[in-house]
């Protein structure tokens, strides 16, 4: 039987190129298998906490939760959920824009980048936005830092920081499959760390208003930032006028920084409990060692994202100038063929004079 020969677009099956290509069908068939044991009775207890909400506490009003260990299913669940969001975005919008475009290699990993969280960016800010109305938080803004039931959170709540893990942690298998170079690793692996600490911190230490505010100051500015990365990979000429997200993104910083001190600082310090409530479930953090956690880690990814983002936009500045300064470098005027002969070419002409200088001082 003879050999068949491959073809460089049906990679084999199970291969390392197979698997890049294909990830979006493969993470789809995983998916399928948890929603079709509903079907059966044997598996449909297990699949239901793949699929939704656990941890429900009874109350007569609405429904309450809490968080506890089934709540990593769900979150494995969303996480392939948000793999195929991705491949369909990528391929659907990301992929035809950058080829209208025609851009570089170099750019399309950037531009796809800034795609991708620019479009979680916008749909996370608003339905945060969303449930901090729902929640009654602009009518009364002592629910930032005051839960009405002491360790629980709704429903809405307790969806979207799920959704929330769910997205960053499928940002770490992105890495393999788009690809990302060896240099670009730590920097991309420290700021998904930095979010999903963050967001299971308030998820954990049951801080879900204030830790949905400050999602929403910070999302704001990175949808900013996106934007403007969009646009200038679009056309380069917006650098100079995009740059103005700077003083934005500056007081979105400031901001976050401000309510993150008062809320900890003056409100949680004036409650009443001084025992570490958090570990019995009661949802009480008001430990000093907790504040001084959440202060200092926040304080953190405000410096970090902070110093990031204004060293990228300096090498953009000074980029931009040497682009501008270099052709008027090339452009110098010359004042003609004898001043580009130099000293050297100068005195070169009377040592082509001496031969004949000396042929008349021969003698005869």
């Amino acid at each position: 039987m003879a050999l068949q020969k491959k073809n460089g677009r049906n990679p084999p099956v199970l291969s390392h190129e197979f698997v890049l290509r294909n990830h979006p069908d493969l993470v789809a068939c995983v998916g399928m298998f948890f929603v079709l044991g509903l079907l059966f009775e044997g598996t449909a207890e297990a699949s239901i906490a793949f699929l939704t909400l656990q941890h429900a506490v009874p109350a007569p009003a609405r429904a309450l939760y809490r968080y506890g260990a089934r709540d990593l299913a769900t979150v494995f669940f969303y996480t392939l959920v948000a793999v195929i969001v991705h491949a369909a975005l990528q391929e659907y919008v990301l992929d035809r824009v950058t080829r209208r475009l025609q851009l570089a290699k170099a750019k399309q990993s950037r531009f796809n980048e800034a795609g991708q969280f620019g479009a979680f960016y916008l749909v996370s800010c608003a339905w945060g936005a969303c449930v901090l109305v729902a929640e009654g938080c602009l009518e009364e803004p002592a629910r930032v830092w005051r839960a009405a039931a002491p360790g629980t959170m709704t429903f809405r709540v307790k969806f979207f920081y799920v959704v929330q893990l769910a997205y960053w942690f499928h940002a770490v298998p992105e890495l393999y499959f788009q690809r990302t170079r060896k240099q670009d690793l730590p920097h991309r692996l420290i700021y998904i760390g930095l979010h999903l600490f963050h967001i299971a911190g308030a998820y954990l230490l049951y801080l879900n208003h204030l830790g949905l505010l400050l999602l929403m100051m910070h999302y704001s500015v990175e949808l900013l930032t996106h934007a403007c990365d969009l646009f200038y990979f679009g056309d380069e000429k917006y650098r100079r006028e995009l740059s103005l997200w700077a003083v934005v993104f500056f007081l979105g910083r400031l901001g976050t920084l401000v309510a993150s001190v008062l809320t900890a600082g003056l409100h949680l310090a004036g409650g009443q409990a001084r025992g570490p409530d958090a570990a019995s479930g009661g949802g009480n953090v008001n430990v000093l060692a907790a504040k001084i956690a959440m202060l200092s880690s926040s304080c953190t990814i405000q410096a970090y994202v902070t110093w990031t983002i204004f060293s990228v936009q300096l090498q953009r500045w000074v980029g931009g100038d040497a682009a501008l300064q270099a052709p008027a470098a090339r452009k110098k005027p010359t004042k003609g063929k004898a001043s580009r002969r130099g000293p050297e070419n100068a005195a070169a002409a009377p040592n082509r004079v001496d031969p004949l200088h000396k042929r008349k001082d021969r003698p005869s």
